[in-house]
């Protein structure tokens, strides 16, 4: 008798011994649909191509390394990605305007107007003839005063979203009757510079090493400004906060966490981590800055800081809830994988146990079993008769998706060609009869 098993017109033998396809499909961490494997971790590789090829991530023939993209050095997030970003952000904006009627949006440029200081540290917007033609006119010295009065002339391209929002503190404070505390929030690109160290240089980058790389990202700013009375227990309170929001549309909220920090000035913070396979990245920091940056800002205008407290006119404290929506967005991707086996292959293990157990009951009771499930080689179901007639198997069992769900097989008649259904339980007694009845003749 030979013993195999079907799905569709295949045998479960040869899928069984095969290597399984894998499917795996990152989704937000809000949807419900869930991507399958055959069990196990998946590694970083592995969620990096689907996410490359299912166009979270855009690279080039292939996809780049997991540092490009936390660096901000890479092409940009695919049409999914970019989606998702932006579902990111609307949420943001929900959890940071109707929280407290006293915080509003504004935007600032994305660089600063020309003039500022020569040695002033950032990155520069310039057009590639202005610099070629303030190179040439340098001669040999490479700090000529052409180049530095381009250079002088050249806007500052943004490292943070800060300067930029504090430059609007005064207007806020209009609008809530110098009424602390209160806030302002924007989302922007910022740039900055990327070490050597943070990402993998590509095959004709390898030349030169030396050159200054320009990373960016989508950053989330809250400004608060509140009382010093009050600044250290709201920077608890928006810790609480932040790290809930985190924490709600994960499906692994533990991955997410935080850690406090003192900076060289001993300004009080806490970053907010997720927890990758390689280690933790930093996706938002919160941190007091006191009063440094409005005084500094606003010098010799000390009369226009002054907020109310209560019936105190005091000049606030600043607290920056500074996020990285772009790391936040990888950080779903990797939250929202979940490896489960794949119903397809889960049915097809089930068969090959259901193969195993009658297999070994017939043989145990003095049958002869050819066990076809074991098959390597896909043909047809008519082909497969054809070769077990040919061997002289006298039956022929198959088990299909059915005999999951209500326990029946198919029994073929090598000498009539007749299929018979039958409930797997009476198949022993069937065949003991036959060959009992077989020995009597």
């Amino acid at each position: 008798m030979a013993l195999g098993s079907r799905q569709g017109c295949r045998w479960c033998g040869r899928a069984a011994l095969a290597r399984p396809r894998r499917r795996r499909v990152p989704q937000p961490a809000w949807c419900s649909a869930r991507p399958y494997s055959e069990g196990g971790g998946a590694s970083e590789a592995e969620l990096l191509e689907v996410c490359w090829r299912r166009l979270f991530l855009r690279g080039g023939a292939e996809p780049l390394p997991w540092g490009a993209y936390l660096s901000g050095r890479h092409p940009g997030f695919g049409p999914l990605g970019a989606a998702l970003r932006a579902n990111l952000a609307a949420q943001w904006w929900d959890s940071a305007l109707p929280l407290r009627e006293q915080v509003f949006p504004v935007d600032a440029p994305l660089h600063g107007p020309p003039g500022a200081p020569r040695d002033a540290q950032g990155l520069r917007l310039l057009h590639p003839e202005t610099l070629r033609e303030a190179l040439q006119g340098c001669g040999h010295g490479p700090g000529g005063s052409a180049l530095e009065e381009v250079l002088g002339a050249a806007g500052l391209l943004r490292e943070s979203l800060l300067p930029g929002v504090l430059a609007q503190y005064v207007s806020c404070l209009e609008l809530v009757n110098k009424r602390l505390p209160c806030g302002l929030a924007q989302i922007g690109v910022c740039f900055h510079s990327v070490p050597e160290s943070e990402h993998s240089v590509s095959g004709n980058e390898q030349h030169n090493k030396n050159l200054t790389r320009i990373g960016e990202r989508t950053t989330s700013l809250l400004a608060w400004f509140s009382s010093p009375r009050t600044s250290g227990q709201w920077l608890d309170y928006w810790l609480r906060q932040r790290l809930q929001w985190w924490r709600k549309f994960a499906v692994g909220p533990s991955n997410f966490s935080s850690s406090d920090f003192q900076d060289e000035e001993g300004r009080r913070g806490f970053k907010l981590h997720y927890s990758f396979p390689w280690g933790t990245e930093t996706i938002e920091t919160l941190k007091n800055l006191g009063d440094t940056e409005l005084l500094q800002l606003y010098p010799g205008e000390r009369s226009k800081l002054l907020g109310r407290d209560g019936r105190k006119n005091v000049i606030p404290h600043v607290l920056s809830v500074n996020g990285n929506l772009d790391r936040g967005v990888l950080a779903y991707l990797f939250d929202s994988l979940q490896v489960v086996e794949n119903p397809l292959t889960a049915k097809k293990n089930s068969q090959r146990k259901v193969c195993q157990g009658l297999f070994n009951e017939l043989t145990e009771n003095g049958i002869s079993v050819w066990p076809g499930y074991l098959e390597t080689v896909h043909v047809s179901l008519e082909h497969l008769y054809t070769k077990y007639d040919e061997m002289s198997i006298p039956f022929m069992v198959l088990i299909s998706d059915g005999t999951l769900e209500n326990g029946v097989v198919q029994l073929r008649s090598r000498d009539t060609t007749m299929k018979e259904m039958m409930h797997i339980s009476r198949l022993k007694d069937f065949l003991i009869k036959y060959v009992t009845s077989a020995k009597n003749v």
